[in-house]
């Protein structure tokens, strides 16, 4: 199984949790698809658009879940990300763990690979 990655705001999470649905966070939803990273991509994401923001969440999806509205495109530096061209069901998702910001990066959890 391949877990991909989502960096969210706690409440944006609860909002979606609550809908049933999450069709993505405001830059996700200007860009026209959800924003993804792979394990060896999500502590860049976190440190490069997310320093000094509190109140995250790290939410892993297994990619066979997605892989219909799954597209790998270049981004930072060329690297391919994932990118979903279309909704994530919140109750398809392995977990969601807080990703607290300890004043000098964001401290992920025990689970993530």
């Amino acid at each position: 199984m391949t877990i991909l990655y989502k960096i969210i705001d706690a409440a944006a999470w609860e909002r979606a949790l609550d809908a049933g649905v999450f069709k993505g966070a405001a830059i996700d939803l200007t860009d026209g698809y959800i924003h993804l990273s792979t394990g060896a991509q999500a502590k860049e994401t976190a440190r490069f658009h997310f320093a000094g923001v509190e109140n995250l969440l790290l939410v892993a999806i297994d990619e066979s879940v997605i892989a219909d509205y799954l597209k790998w495109e270049a981004s930072r530096g060329g690297q391919l990300f994932p990118h979903v061209y279309g909704v994530i069901d919140p109750t398809q998702i392995i977990w969601a763990k807080p990703l607290p910001w300890d004043g000098a990066a964001h401290t992920f959890p025990a689970e993530f690979h």
